[in-house]
């Protein structure tokens, strides 16, 4: 490891600079708990 970069705009621009997504994944949408199949 050469540095350590704290800063948000900091790791912003690295990821940015090597073509990566800058923003977060969209999650799905939660599910409802499963149904018993022995019921």
């Amino acid at each position: 490891m050469l540095a350590s970069v704290k800063g948000a705009r900091g790791v912003r621009a690295i990821v940015k600079h090597l073509g990566l997504a800058t923003a977060g994944a969209r999650r799905a949408p939660a599910r409802g708990p499963p149904q018993a199949v022995w019921c």
